[in-house]
């Protein structure tokens, strides 16, 4: 079994720097029923913190798989109107969520591509209101992870069973800081320094970055009047929160008309629950022209096609090769923790944060700045020790951000 006491610090880690629960706050958890016990855990923690209810949203994975092996296309495209009315009224309660990562990353390995892109393009549609709210940091939300036996033998394929869980477990609490004698105050001073970085980079005054790399010769334009963006987020009522917990990344919107070169993935994207391998996207006035994947293309080409807004970028996020994640040089298969040992960009949409005023403009306004829209936002990962990083200047001027995967400030 996991240590307690770190799996404790693990979950008030969670509660107090991620969520940051108040008083009388309602929580949900959104976890897969193998996660149970922690959930349990985490909803102690949440009452601890003065939470006024603590609700769970089960998944099951072996009923996710009978699903998409059984409905029929037409239910599978059809999103209750019950599940939207039930999201609606937590977020009018001012309901904090955690979601809980931690899927089998190969369990819809035999699915049709096209029956997973279906019931994903049915969800983002139904809910993608919704989302606003947390793309918009109007509600405290955080996604976190907890161990599950599926995901633990496939990232220790040597292991099995509570051996390969107590190792996965240990790998959490490494890249999550909790070995030392206050982890909570570790945090607060690791997101004090990441959003020193993102002060920096923002007084720089840059109009795009230009990436390469072994596959890589992309530059992507930052949307106008862009800010970058760091761990702590802000929601409607003033209380702080941290949305990724671990994080690593410094984040901006770009410009979804002005990216051009070509990029290639330097670690796979598991995507509903199959593994893309060798990714490599071409961009011409901001738009993937060709797709190419050594593995799943299909799955990825699903991604692509969720709507028109798929096929540009709403996300660029530097990491350094020398993040604690990256350190372990160990592929988690789980983008929470992939994400960040590598800079990333996101395909679908931009979060209105990463725009100055962004947070109170509506969509028409935010596209005129160059943000774009979708019903989807699938990171995946470009950053090595060979990825150097150019900031163009709004004069023309070149001021170098990395250097061999690390900062160069």
């Amino acid at each position: 079994m996991p240590d307690s006491s770190l799996l404790a610090s693990y979950a008030e880690v969670l509660v107090r720097i991620g969520l940051n629960v108040q008083k009388d706050q309602p929580v949900v958890i959104r976890a897969n029923t193998d996660q149970a016990p922690f959930v349990r855990l985490l909803a102690e923690k949440a009452y601890d913190a003065g939470a006024s209810r603590v609700s769970a949203d089960w998944r099951d994975e072996g009923i996710t798989l009978i699903d998409f092996q059984r409905q029929s296309l037409e239910m599978l495209e059809h999103v209750p109107q019950w599940i939207v009315a039930r999201e609606q009224e937590n977020i009018d309660d001012g309901a904090g969520f955690i979601s809980l990562t931690g899927e089998d990353p190969d369990l819809l390995s035999g699915v049709a591509p096209e029956r997973v892109g279906a019931r994903g393009r049915a969800l983002g549609r139904a809910m993608k209101h919704l989302r606003e709210y947390t793309m918009n940091d109007r509600r405290s939300w955080l996604v976190a992870s907890a161990a599950t036996q599926p995901w633990a033998e496939k990232m220790f394929p040597d292991l099995k069973g509570e051996a390969a869980i107590e190792a996965l477990w240990e790998a959490i609490f490494t890249t999550m800081r909790l070995h030392g004698p206050d982890p909570v105050a570790t945090w607060k001073e690791h997101v004090a320094f990441l959003e020193g970085r993102s002060e920096r980079l923002n007084g720089f005054r840059l109009a795009a970055l230009h990436f390469t790399g072994p596959g890589t010769d992309i530059t992507v334009g930052l949307a106008d009047g862009h800010h970058w963006s760091a761990a702590g987020s802000v929601n409607d009522f003033g209380v702080p929160f941290v949305a990724n917990l671990p994080t690593e990344e410094v984040y901006t919107a770009p410009h979804r008309d002005r990216i051009d070169g070509y990029v290639s993935a330097t670690l796979p994207l598991v995507y509903g629950g199959v593994t893309v391998g060798g990714i490599r996207l071409t961009f011409e006035k901001g738009r993937v022209v060709k797709a190419e994947a050594r593995e799943n293309q299909k799955t990825l080409e699903e991604a692509l096609a969720a709507d028109e807004g798929a096929r540009s970028l709403g996300e660029i996020a530097l990491v350094p090769v020398d993040s604690p994640i990256a350190g372990m040089n160990r592929l988690f298969y789980e983008t929470l923790f992939d994400e960040n040992a590598s800079c990333h960009l996101a395909v679908g949409a931009a979060y209105p944060t990463c725009l100055e005023g962004g947070r109170d403009q509506t969509r028409e306004e935010l596209a005129r700045r160059g943000a774009n829209d979708s019903i989807t936002h699938v990171d995946f990962m470009v950053g090595s020790a060979e990825t150097d990083i150019d900031g163009i200047g709004l004069d023309g001027s070149l001021t170098p951000i990395f250097r061999g995967g690390r900062w160069a400030f």
